[in-house]
């Protein structure tokens, strides 16, 4: 019942306040292990969050974890995802795709602090599962309520990235999306986060 009211109950990422106020905050984050895919939404009929269930049954939400030892990971948030490079179309084209290009979607999970190294997590069965260590890492991130439609979500990193420049951090790359609650949350308990990552 706690997490339609969005309660948290599950592992989040340790951090740093290194600044607060503003509308935003800047955050150091200590190395990481997470497991990721990397997809072309139209693999899953359009779904940006289609990646969910690959990871989810490699860590074994729902039922026999698809990784070799088998070993059953707990969930963490948040759950991670960025939108990845244009791949340029090539022919055959087999399904029809407006503009030439696709994106491509990642999705992480970051696995629990008992994973110091990316050997330490058991190996994915499935082969799109890629399990990577992330190291430290220094961001700034704003915290807001409701979906993460595309909308709202453009909205937020224009805001911070205009905000980061002006109070002069160097921005090193495209921002990430942080979702922390399961999708029948009620959306105003939901917790969401734009992370911009700095020097």
């Amino acid at each position: 019942m706690g997490m339609v009211f969005g309660k948290i109950a599950v592992e989040t990422p340790k951090h740093t306040v290194v600044k607060s106020g503003d509308g935003y905050e800047i955050r150091e984050y200590p190395p990481a292990v997470a497991a990721e895919v990397t997809y072309d939404p139209s693999e899953f009929k359009g779904d940006k969050d289609g990646g969910f269930m690959v990871l989810a049954k490699y860590i074994g939400a729902f039922g026999k974890p698809e990784n070799q030892k088998p070993e059953k990971i707990a969930m963490t948030a948040p759950v991670i995802t960025k939108e990845g490079e244009k791949i340029a179309m090539t022919a055959p084209v087999v399904t029809k795709e407006g503009g030439g290009e696709k994106k491509t979607v990642t999705m992480q999970f970051l696995l629990p602090e008992m994973y110091k190294k990316a050997e330490d997590a058991p190996r994915p069965t499935d082969e799109r599962v890629v399990i990577k260590e992330e190291g430290g890492r220094k961001y700034g991130v704003v915290t807001f309520g409701g979906n993460a439609a595309e909308s709202v979500v453009s909205e937020k990193v224009n805001k911070l990235r205009s905000d980061l420049e002006r109070d002069g951090f160097k921005i090193t790359g495209d921002y990430v999306l942080a979702r922390y609650n399961p999708p029948w949350t009620i959306p105003p308990f939901k917790t969401n986060e734009v992370m911009i990552p700095v020097e």
